[in-house]
């Protein structure tokens, strides 16, 4: 065998976490951190413990209360539009969007019929059909005979 070719074991390395508890068992480092141990660890414990160290769930949850925010916001726009339309203006508007949704229906319908009739037009179309044209054959030589 080679030598030095394989790394140097250590029967008594430490692995330290950040919870502080310290363990020892061979390894090939000497010592080591880790984030989260089998002392700390949800699983091992049954308590909830969320280990971030880029803080993405702080970020997550910066971005649900914005999402809150901006959904409420919105809300109380749309309830102050209600509340400043009459009750008149309110039914030519609906009677409006009524009649913008029938339109788009009757859009759709007639879209709808073309293609079919246009599927119905290739099918009846037909092809006309193959006549076998074979070239005629042309008389086989005869073959002079020879003398």
């Amino acid at each position: 065998m080679k030598a030095e070719l394989h790394p140097k074991y250590y029967p008594k390395a430490k692995v330290t976490c950040a919870c502080g508890a310290v363990h020892t068992f061979g390894a090939t480092f000497e010592e080591r951190s880790v984030e989260i141990c089998s002392a700390c660890h949800p699983f091992y414990t049954g308590k909830q413990k969320l280990v971030d160290t880029a803080g993405r769930v702080d970020k997550f949850r910066s971005r649900m209360e914005k999402a809150e925010k901006m959904k409420a916001s919105e809300s109380a726009r749309a309830s102050k539009k209600v509340v400043n339309e009459s009750v008149e203006e309110k039914m030519t508007r609906k009677a409006a969007e009524k009649e913008a949704a029938k339109e788009e229906v009757k859009a759709k319908e007639e879209a709808h019929k073309k293609e079919t009739a246009k599927k119905a037009a290739k099918k009846v179309v037909t092809k006309p059909a193959k006549e076998e044209e074979k070239p005629a054959k042309k008389p086989a030589a005869k073959k002079a005979a020879k003398k």
